[in-house]
């Protein structure tokens, strides 16, 4: 179901060499999916989206799994959100706040870093980051995205 539209980019390098998606003032906006979290109440879910992210820690947990509730204001990277979230009778949303990370400093890093970041993968770690790439929904149409596919040829598998 597609969501509000969010600046989201692939500008962070997780741990296990993957180049990931996250929320950055840099990036245009694009199209983004939305799901239901079957959640007894708004921290159970958020406790529920740090475990599956693997961040651990209640600060960390504050400051990277971001909450938003009816009657609050849009936050600054996703304007549009109160309005969408009226639109579809959705009364809170949770999302993953991490920053743009690369070379382990919260930088975002070029579309050609990462380009040459990526074609120097071997092994496990370049198959991991290919499917992440690849099952990132189509519609996550980045200019990163598009750099990666040109250089590597690793195109969004089709969803059907």
């Amino acid at each position: 179901m597609d969501g509000p539209l969010i600046p989201v980019e692939f500008a962070r390098q997780s741990k296990d060499g993957r180049i990931t998606l996250v929320l950055t003032e840099s990036a245009q906006p694009v199209s983004s999916l939305w799901a239901l979290v079957e959640s007894s109440d708004l921290s159970s879910a958020v406790g529920a989206l740090a475990f599956r992210e693997g961040i651990r820690g209640e600060k960390n947990v504050e400051k990277h799994v971001c909450s938003w509730s009816a009657g609050q204001p849009s936050p600054r990277l996703i304007p549009s959100l109160a309005e969408w979230a009226g639109a579809h009778d959705v009364h809170q949303v949770i999302w993953t706040g991490l920053p743009p990370k690369f070379d382990d400093e919260e930088i975002t890093p070029t579309a050609l870093q990462v380009v040459e970041y990526l074609e120097k993968l071997t092994g496990e770690r370049r198959e991991a980051a290919e499917q992440y790439v690849r099952l990132a929904p189509k519609q996550i149409d980045t200019q990163y995205r598009r750099c990666i596919e040109s250089s590597l040829h690793w195109h969004a598998k089709s969803s059907e």
